[in-house]
């Protein structure tokens, strides 16, 4: 934790600050501490940090109902977000500059929660083998061509559950089934690992496509080590879906919590998050692209690409019946 965060939330505790905001995240990474130090700064208003992992967070809150101190829920993926909100976490906000900064697909309508970074789900294919034939869309991965060269984590992991709610939207649900039985025909081994093992699994040669986050792709192109880096190389990546829908896209995102001690703090809060300054660290950190503006970073060396403007809220709308298709076609 950088010194300057430490201090500040010491001082909170003690007193310092006639204003504080009490945020529970998901999210750990130093860029975000920078901007919590900087919006003390600039504001005046202490911020308390409680961190744990989603699922948890959500729980917290809601068994600590009236009397939780949460003035702000971060979390990662649409599904969690829309999870969050049916489960009472969040309440509306009404803001001028939240609804001019952050696009009406990345918001829930009413005001409930913001997206504030984004990450794209991409196909990836082994660089030597080179891109699977016919292959430009996620439809693709369930062509019969790539018999016993698709690679995938398990289908009980949200980016997986949030890519095929999109398709259900998109597609129907027996179209989205019919897919997801065509992938599990072409699996080379059952689903295991997370991104990353994905990424090594077509690097290495032993899976000739699969499906990451891009923010995934970032930490292995701007490591440090010389192995990852290797691993970046031997993998290219395709953004699908570019001559219709686009691709697919999933946020980290915010809400104000029901019973909010601190509201307006909260609100000031998150209305800084969609700032340049904020949206640039608060991406960077994770590799992953801003909602607001062009990216930076090793993610940037990907290119432009377009992505689905789907209306996120129904990623979360459809996590049930994913949940369900994924299961008869025994996607593990």
């Amino acid at each position: 934790m950088p010194k300057l965060a430490l201090c500040l939330m010491l001082a909170a505790a003690s007193g310092a600050f006639a204003e504080e905001v009490n945020v529970y995240s998901a999210r750990h990474y130093d860029t975000d501490m920078a901007l919590y130090d900087r919006f003390t700064e600039n504001s005046g208003i202490a911020v308390n940090l409680i961190q744990g992992n989603s699922d948890g967070l959500i729980e917290r809150i809601r068994n600590e109902g009236e009397f939780s101190p949460a003035d702000m829920l971060i979390t990662v993926d649409a599904g969690r977000l829309w999870r969050a909100h049916r489960q009472g976490v969040f309440q509306p906000v009404e803001s001028t500059v939240l609804s001019e900064r952050v696009p009406a697909h990345l918001r829930e309508p009413q005001g409930h929660w913001f997206g504030l970074s984004k990450r794209a789900r991409v196909i990836v294919y082994n660089k030597a083998a080179g891109l699977p034939q016919g292959v430009s869309r996620y439809e693709d991965l369930a062509d019969e061509r790539l018999r016993g060269k698709v690679c995938m984590r398990s289908s009980g992991n949200i980016y997986n559950i949030s890519l095929l709610g999109s398709l259900i939207a998109h597609n129907g649900e027996q179209a989205a089934e019919a897919w997801a039985n065509g992938v599990v025909a072409n699996f080379h081994r059952g689903p295991q690992g997370n991104d990353t093992a994905q990424l090594r699994a077509v690097a290495a040669g032993e899976c000739g496509a699969s499906l990451a986050n891009t923010y995934y792709i970032g930490r292995l192109h701007g490591s440090n080590k010389e192995e990852d880096r290797a691993v970046a190389g031997g993998f290219g990546v395709l953004f699908p879906n570019q001559r219709g829908r686009g691709a697919h896209i999933n946020i980290s995102g915010a809400g104000v919590a029901k019973h909010a001690p601190n509201r307006d703090n909260a609100i000031k809060f998150l209305e800084y998050l969609t700032g340049d300054f904020a949206q640039r660290l608060f991406a960077e950190g994770n590799n992953e692209y801003p909602v607001i503006g062009k990216p930076t970073g090793p993610i940037a060396e990907l290119g432009d690409f377009k992505e689905d403007a789907l209306d996120a809220t129904l990623l979360g709308a459809n996590q049930s019946l994913a949940v369900k298709v994924f299961d008869r076609a025994g996607w593990q």
